[in-house]
């Protein structure tokens, strides 16, 4: 028994020691030091949104202020490459209405702590792009408060590009953030408005005296012809949407003139198809020339067979792109 009394009164210490360590220490340790951290967080990422409203991360900031807990905040994220040697034409345009997006979201009314903006370059986070396996740029990220990202908080570029207006739409699709555009003034419109009525009133007053060129059918109808062409190209979507000029593959450096999906389209695309579609009319222009005038018959004999050629040709090759973005359409001719 005694044996025993000793053994209980030597661990009295270490027994009192415990004790007072439960009641010494504050409760919910742990959870202060959390909201410690989320608080430090939030803050830093406040002060950097104050002085820019894009904050630029490397791998380590991306890291913490990102993908790391705690967070109760959303973060857009557009990984790029906008150094020079990198020749990203597309990634400056982009950046362009991402840095509108951005201020118009800082200095709104209804900016808070619960969505940043920032960007990570290639040159400058490499190994964030090979931690999410990105092999392209531009692309925009959502990275949620909670939880991983899912397939909708990618942004999907190629079929509804890259303009400030679009941006905030997915933005408000993923978050309930809703963001209104401001756009910078912009006077080129008015400025070339303005050029133009000059020119034009200035080709009058010269030609005040002899005014019969405004009823030249001809004149008309190519400036007619112009307006259709521009339209029928996709000239308009363009506007509308603001896809990239024209897309490469950072892998292998090929430059993509035609987009691979009927949804979606380049606006190098819609020159060509413009420059297509004005092949196609000059040659049936010919074909009706030759048809109608009453020339040498071997010359009219020469300008159909040209006109046919060019309706022939341009036409297989229209037919040609109209295949490779309808996949399985089934017609073909002379060019597959």
């Amino acid at each position: 028994m005694a044996s025993f009394r000793g053994k209980s009164f030597a661990n009295l210490p270490v027994l009192s020691i415990f004790v007072l360590l439960l009641v010494c220490l504050p409760p919910g340790g742990g959870q202060k030091k959390k909201e410690n951290l989320l608080s430090e967080k939030v803050d830093q990422m406040m002060e950097w949104s104050s002085r820019r409203s894009v904050v630029r991360m490397n791998g380590d900031k991306f890291r913490r202020f990102v993908k790391a807990p705690p967070r109760n905040y959303s973060v857009i994220v557009m990984f790029t490459a906008l150094q020079p040697q990198r020749q990203c034409s597309v990634c400056r345009q982009a950046n362009e209405e991402y840095q509108v997006l951005a201020n118009s979201w800082r200095y709104s009314s209804a900016f808070s702590n619960k969505l940043f903006f920032t960007v990570v370059d290639y040159d400058e986070g490499a190994d964030v792009f090979q931690q999410l396996n990105m092999n392209s740029a531009p692309t925009f990220m959502h990275f949620p408060a909670k939880g991983k990202p899912k397939r909708a908080d990618t942004f999907d570029l190629q079929r509804i590009g890259f303009a400030s207006e679009q941006l905030a739409k997915w933005i408000a699709d993923r978050t309930d953030v809703q963001i209104r555009v401001f756009r910078p003034p912009n006077y080129s419109g008015t400025i070339a408005l303005a050029l133009l009525v000059s020119l034009v009133g200035g080709l009058l007053y010269l030609r005040r005296n002899n005014l019969e060129f405004i009823y030249n059918k001809t004149g008309w109808a190519m400036a007619a012809l112009c307006v259709v062409f521009a339209m029928t190209s996709g000239q308009m979507w363009n506007h509308i949407r603001g896809p990239p000029y024209a897309h490469k593959n950072p892998q292998n450096g090929q430059v993509s003139y035609i987009h691979g999906s009927s949804q979606a389209q380049f606006v190098a695309e819609s020159h060509i198809i413009l420059l297509l579609n004005a092949a196609i009319t000059m040659g049936m222009v010919l074909l009706n020339e030759a048809a109608t005038s009453k020339g040498d018959v071997g010359k009219r004999r020469i300008i159909c067979l040209v006109g046919l050629g060019l309706v022939v040709f341009f036409f297989s090759f229209l037919l040609s792109i109209f295949r490779s973005k309808y996949h399985g359409y089934p017609y073909s001719f002379l060019i597959k």
